[in-house]
This record gives structure tokens, C-alpha cells and sequence, in this order.
């Protein structure tokens, strides 16, 4: 048992490195930041439309953060800009969520396409993509809205909590695996890695939720706002290095129940016969 784990892993490995999964991930990264930024931009209009009579909305939010320093000179600003420019954030803030959503969306579905070597979709890539983050929010509001009921109750139900969040983080990656790919595998096959994506993405959140915040807090204190940069990148970071493992982790469980591997042979090409 032992050495079968020993030898899973380090297929697991193999591949991993052998599909250059940290461009992959790379992509991920850069994606999922900029998708943040596109956000943050619409956030920040809705903030404007809905708070403009009130002038310690940035205060609040500053508080509800937790963050200090020059982060939190930043999210002021950011506020009160929101308050004074509404019309302009709202349109930046919808077209660019829609656009670097859906490209963080095609980063995600490329990184399933390269690890099962089939061809990316080209014409409804992008319409695929929004359906999936449609989906995604709606997966993530519930799973959010269940584990805050169920968290305002004793602390005897933590466990409970954590286990509907499990679930949650489960069905968001079967939904992934089973929209953004370019092929059809039966849905129980990616059961399995999706149950391992839910442990590591609650492990993510608990870092988002604890460790985070004091990272953006020393950095803030250290480089200033762009500390807080550091810190979702270094998220993100490990974020897309999930991602792309889970790719890897499907696939070779998928090989190995159907004992299936694809073989390229190259050969060089035989030139006209010369007589």
C-alpha cells in the first residue's frame, strides 16, 4: 500500500513537470489578480452608488478588513474616489469583470486542457467561461451563506460547519471539472480530486482568513500599499499551484482505473527515395 502511494505521488510529480506546470499556474495567477482588480472596481461603484450620503462608509470598511497603515489610507481613497466618480466605475467596473473574468476563466480551462492533451475551445470559450463563473458565485454564496447560519450557532457545530464548507468547496470543483474541460469524463471520476481541492482550499481560506491579513499588515508597514500587493499575489500564488496538481491528480487517477496512456512516438521524416 505503501509503495503504490509512493509510486502515485511520484507520477504525480512527474507530470506535473513534464506538462510545465509552473507557467500553467503562472497564468493562473496573473489572471485571477488582474480579475481581482476588475473587482475591486465594481465593488467600489457599488460602494459609491449605495453609500454616497454616507461619508464613514471607508471608515467601516477599513475596520471591517482589519487592515491599517498605508493599506488602509488606500481603501479610503479608493472610497471616497468611488463617491464622487459612480458613473465611470460602474462601466470600467462591469466590462472588466466580464473580460479578465472570463480570461481567468480560460487560464483555469487551459490548465484541464493541457493536462489531458486535448484541444482548448475557440469560438464560445468565453461564453463557457462566464457560465462557469455564474455558476462558481452561486456555488460559493451558498456554501457562504450555509456556514455563516450554521457559524453564529454554539461552537459545538464547527465541525459541522467545516464539513458544509468541505462540501461546498467539493461541488465548486466537480462544477469546474466538469464545465471548463474540453472532454466528458463521467462525474464521479473527478470526485476524488475534488475532495482533495476542498481540503486545499479550505487550508486557503484559513490562510486568506488568518495568515493574510498580518502579511498585508507587515508588509504594508514595510513597503506600503504595494505590501498588500505581495500578499495576494503570494495567495494566488499557491492558488494556481492547486489548480493545476488538481488537473494532474484527475488524470492520472483516470489512467489508472482505465489503465489508459497515451503514447507519442516521433520519428524523423523519410525523404524521397534517391535511385
Amino acid at each position: 500500500m505503501l509503495r503504490r502511494s509512493y509510486d502515485y505521488v511520484r507520477v504525480v510529480i512527474a507530470r506535473y513537470t513534464a506538462l510545465n506546470g509552473r507557467n500553467t499556474a503562472a497564468a493562473i495567477t496573473l489572471y485571477g489578480f488582474i480579475a481581482l482588480f476588475a473587482l475591486a472596481v465594481l465593488a467600489i461603484a457599488v460602494i459609491g452608488f449605495v453609500s454616497s450620503e454616507e461619508r464613514d462608509i471607508a471608515e467601516r470598511i477599513v475596520g471591517w478588513l482589519g487592515v491599517e497603515g498605508a493599506a488602509a489610507t488606500t481603501v479610503t481613497d479608493a472610497v471616497d474616489t468611488a463617491q464622487d466618480s459612480r458613473n465611470v466605475a460602474t462601466v470600467v467596473g462591469l466590462a472588466g469583470l466580464v473580460w479578465v473574468g472570463s480570461s481567468f476563466a480560460l487560464a483555469v480551462a487551459s490548465a484541464y486542457d493541457n493536462a489531458w492533451q486535448v484541444p482548448t475551445r475557440s469560438v464560445r470559450s468565453r461564453l463557457v467561461g462566464l457560465g462557469w463563473l455564474g455558476g462558481a458565485f452561486v456555488i460559493i454564496a451558498v456554501g457562504g451563506f450555509l456556514t455563516a447560519s450554521i457559524g453564529s450557532q454554539p461552537a459545538v457545530l464547527a465541525v459541522i460547519t467545516l464539513l458544509v464548507s468541505l462540501v461546498a468547496d467539493t461541488a465548486l470543483w466537480v462544477w469546474t471539472s466538469w464545465v471548463l474541460p474540453n472532454r466528458r469524463v463521467p462525474v464521479r471520476a473527478t470526485l476524488g480530486p475534488a475532495i482533495v481541492g476542498a481540503v486545499g482550499l479550505e487550508t486557503l481560506k484559513v490562510l486568506g482568513g488568518y495568515v493574510v491579513p498580518q502579511l498585508v499588515a507587515s508588509s504594508s508597514a514595510l513597503y506600503g500599499a504595494i505590501g498588500t500587493v505581495f500578499a495576494l499575489i503570494a495567495w494566488l500564488w499557491v492558488f494556481g499551484r492547486l489548480v493545476v496538481l488538481l488537473t494532474v491528480l484527475e488524470v492520472v487517477t483516470w489512467e489508472r482505473a482505465h489503465a489508459e496512456i497515451e503514447v507519442i512516438v516521433r520519428t524523423p521524416a523519410r525523404g524521397r527515395d534517391r535511385t
